[in-house]
């Protein structure tokens, strides 16, 4: 199959951007099936990227479901799925490792 640039709009800032034949390609052998909703930019700012390169760590606000405190964790919690202080993750973790082997 041959592959063209095509002229996308991205969803965050409105502006049109080029999705290459290249990066078409990229995406068909990796067999994703849409393409890219955000230009470099957005896609940029979204990371979060620090100047080393590396992922800058969040840290969002929330309440354990164990213990009712407020906490802070070190990624963006799922909806619907609970989140603990370290504390209760702790003690949730630790009987599980406990258990005899067979």
């Amino acid at each position: 199959m041959e592959y063209r640039d095509k002229t996308l709009t991205c969803v965050e800032c409105g502006k049109p951007f080029i999705f290459t034949a290249g990066e078409q390609l990229f995406y068909a052998e990796k067999n994703f099936q849409h393409e890219p909703k955000r230009c470099k930019e957005c896609k940029a700012t979204r990371g979060s990227r620090s100047e080393g390169g590396r992922r800058e760590k969040v840290q969002t606000p929330a309440i354990c479901a164990g213990c009712g405190k407020e906490t802070t964790v070190p990624f963006r919690p799922t909806q619907g799925r609970p989140v603990f202080c370290s504390a209760c993750f702790q003690q949730k973790k630790t009987p599980a490792q406990q258990q005899p082997a067979l």
